[in-house]
């Protein structure tokens, strides 16, 4: 199985920008958690970040085709980017929405995902295990 995981901007921030909220552990970290928890899974994880929108989706459009599902943090562009969406609509793979924090309980403008109803699930506030728990997700949906 060959997974994507897709993080956007700020992302590769981690263990810098608002540690009360994110903690102090790094993109690095986070990258060493995932690939630690396949390790003895017949299970690929490819990581893709951009700080920019169309880089996402070219990555997507592009590479789609190699992956059997996708998961996807896409930062602040959780609340407005159309187009990542109409990518993920177009491309069809199994998908599950992963956010560190918990954005039904913060700003009121991150309450809104224009992503969160076309993807298989969403995750919220749980950190990096948010990640493990979207891979073990798309294991039992991709066969």
């Amino acid at each position: 199985m060959n997974i994507l995981v897709i993080n956007g901007p700020n992302i590769n921030m981690l263990g810098i920008r608002e540690t009360d909220i994110y903690g102090k552990k790094t993109y690095k970290d986070l990258l060493n958690y995932i690939k630690n928890s396949v390790k003895e899974k017949k299970i690929k994880v490819r990581f893709f970040q951009s700080n920019h929108e169309g880089e996402i989706i070219d990555f997507l459009q592009k590479k789609y085709i190699k992956f059997d599902g996708i998961i996807i943090n896409p930062g602040a562009l959780t609340h407005y980017s159309y187009a990542i969406r109409d990518c993920l609509l177009a491309i069809q793979k199994p998908t599950i929405e992963v956010h560190l924090s918990d954005i039904n309980h913060r700003e009121d403008f991150r309450k809104k995902s224009v992503i969160s109803d076309i993807v298989l699930e969403t995750i919220t506030g749980i950190g990096f295990k948010g990640y493990t728990d979207a891979i073990n997700l798309l294991t039992k949906v991709i066969k």
